[in-house]
């Protein structure tokens, strides 16, 4: 039922698309919605940018690092820096990227177009993914003309839906990246890279699987429709 109705949203998005890059974009996820996580082609993203708010602050990176058969593809994994406008200002606090870093980067609309030809056919994995998806969604919308919807599997979601299964009230800062990754005993990364932190999510998500699942089929439509 939770894949049929997935399907039927993507369905939708297709049909109502002008842009055939994401016509095709939401008919190849359709595939997928219904398949066992573990047999499935994901995509583990993360993002660095300005600020939080993603109708005035810019992307400055983004990370990938593609997830098949339960394994990280590490020598497929890619991060891109991107121009923008005005400069990083204080967020370089944060992430470390200095205006001298982007003297090479690529603009926005390349950003984007390798974006989605990395993505096409895998799903997306995001720790706090709301805020990555809103950036893109907001910077693919500008770039392709019109009103862009993504879907992503959000780990943070997922280990807070797990802990209120044992806990009533989740202690502050247990879903930040590095402490739901202790919890399954995985190492703790430097934060505020974009590829770093992509495997970090990457790497939480399987640990994710196994934990939930116990050996039983997990879809991606299970995951996706956790809220």
């Amino acid at each position: 039922m939770i894949s049929l109705l997935l399907k039927s949203q993507l369905c939708w998005r297709a049909f109502r698309c002008r842009s055939e890059v994401m016509r095709q974009y939401h008919r190849e996820l359709m595939a997928v919605i219904s398949q066992d996580v573990s047999q499935s082609k994901l995509i583990a993203l993360d993002l660095e940018m300005t600020g939080l708010d993603p109708n005035h602050d810019q992307i400055l990176s983004i990370g990938l690092i593609p997830i098949e058969n339960n394994l990280l593809l590490l020598d497929k994994a890619e991060q891109k820096l991107i121009k923008v406008d005005g400069g990083v200002g204080q967020s370089a606090a944060i992430h470390g990227i200095l205006d001298k870093h982007l003297q090479d980067a690529i603009d926005i609309e390349e950003a984007i177009s390798w974006f989605l030809e990395k993505t096409l056919g895998k799903v997306l994995v995001a720790h706090h993914a709301p805020l990555d998806i809103n950036f893109l969604q907001n910077a693919m919308s500008k770039t392709i003309g019109e009103s862009v919807k993504l879907c992503a599997i959000d780990t943070l979601t997922v280990e807070r839906r797990r802990l209120l299964r044992k806990h009533d009230v989740l202690k502050e800062g247990s879903l930040r990246l590095g402490a739901c990754r202790t919890r399954y005993g995985l190492p703790v990364y430097a934060a505020h890279n974009a590829l770093v932190d992509a495997l970090a999510c990457g790497e939480l998500l399987l640990a994710q699987v196994a934990a939930i699942g116990q050996g039983e089929p997990l879809t991606v439509a299970e995951l996706l429709a956790i809220k």
